[in-house]
């Protein structure tokens, strides 16, 4: 059965700023324990997290050459990195390929991927088949007029695949009643019961999924592009990504016969690639290729088994909550970076 996810929820600020009173999701039973352990002590950890007592901040990165190929064998010396545009110091650099992944799937199952949802469900699943290993985990998000939760955290091919061949496309407004959040309603729509909350989904899955993650964290996000309904904006779906730390990928895949049969003349597309560039994955348009659709997902498969980690204590230590601009350069004849482009310094409140 599928679990809405709260319609307050999507009214929320920023986890620090709700109140206790408000709900949140509720962690099914393949949701890893909840570890109320002190954090172990940075000696011990291969990378440590970006974290306001720390002051380091993590960037997984991957690096091409000039002709799209990746690069696996770069050291520190080879790489550089800015801040606002003035040089930091490296702390740690590694080439990370057995660190623990946690992945987010998202899946567009708005009426407008009718005709797609199978492709994506039979590629998808082979993907989680190919990339899962034994120390990562992955959860399943659903989002039209809706945003369901279709798997919570595990480590289990065939509980997702399961999760996703359940998928349903979803173009109603949803009149079944119950507490919308508690399995018996959906996420309330504003005007026509049409929509797609694909910047509340990502909003949503950042904050409330990913937030208490640590490691390498992607979302991956099969969908048109095309956003109707959302209560946050894109803005707002980007910044809950990159305070999260986590890169997302979109995988554009749409019916064109949905759009008229004039190819790619929806306009998902600038936002798709702005999401994906602001925190650093990438945006793969395959069409209605299932071919396509799975060279895409061995592309992501192989850029997350072949990234860097690099960590540096910034320069400037002012708290004062503003977002600073990153940079990364490797040395070599049309290296290109592919990493986020910044993120939020903690507030003196926090």
């Amino acid at each position: 059965m599928r679990i809405p996810w709260l319609a307050a929820a999507l009214l929320l600020a920023l986890p620090v700023f709700s109140s206790p009173g408000r709900a949140q999701l509720a962690p099914s039973p393949d949701a890893p324990p909840v570890s109320n352990a002190p954090d172990a002590p940075p000696e011990d950890q291969s990378v440590a997290t970006f974290k306001i007592e720390v002051n380091l901040v993590d960037l997984f990165f991957t690096v091409k050459d000039k002709s799209g190929n990746l690069v696996p064998h770069l050291t520190q010396n080879d790489c550089s990195v800015a801040e606002d545009k003035v040089p930091q110091t490296l702390k740690h650099f590694v080439a990370e390929t057995n660190q623990a992944l946690t992945l987010g799937i998202l899946l567009d199952t708005s009426g407008s991927q009718q005709r797609v949802l199978p492709l994506e469900q039979q590629a998808g699943s082979q993907f989680l088949q190919q990339v899962l290993r034994q120390k990562d985990q992955a959860f399943l998000v659903s989002f039209d007029v809706n945003i369901d939760l279709l798997q919570d955290y595990t480590n289990s091919p065939h509980l997702l695949a399961h999760a996703m061949d359940k998928a349903e496309i979803n173009t109603a407004g949803g009149n079944g009643g119950g507490v919308p959040g508690l399995g018996g309603g959906p996420v309330p729509v504003h005007g026509s019961p049409k929509g797609t909350l694909l910047y509340d989904a990502i909003y949503m899955a950042s904050n409330q999924k990913m937030n208490q993650e640590t490691g390498r964290k992607a979302m991956i996000i099969l969908t048109d592009g095309e956003d109707e309904g959302s209560d946050h904006k894109i803005s707002e779906a980007i910044a809950a990504a990159e305070k999260n730390n986590v890169m997302v990928y979109v995988i554009l895949i749409a019916d064109t016969g949905f759009y008229g049969g004039f190819g790619y003349g929806y306009g998902g597309y600038s936002a798709a690639k702005r999401i994906s560039d602001e925190t650093g994955g990438r945006l793969i348009n395959v069409g209605n290729n299932g071919n396509k659709l799975e060279a895409a997902f061995q592309q992501i498969q192989d850029e997350l088994r072949t990234q860097y980690v690099a960590s540096y204590t910034p320069t400037n230590t002012k708290q004062d909550g503003t977002f600073r601009r990153i940079a990364v350069e490797c040395k070599g004849d049309g290296m290109k970076v592919q990493v986020r482009k910044g993120y939020f310094a903690p507030s003196s409140g926090q």
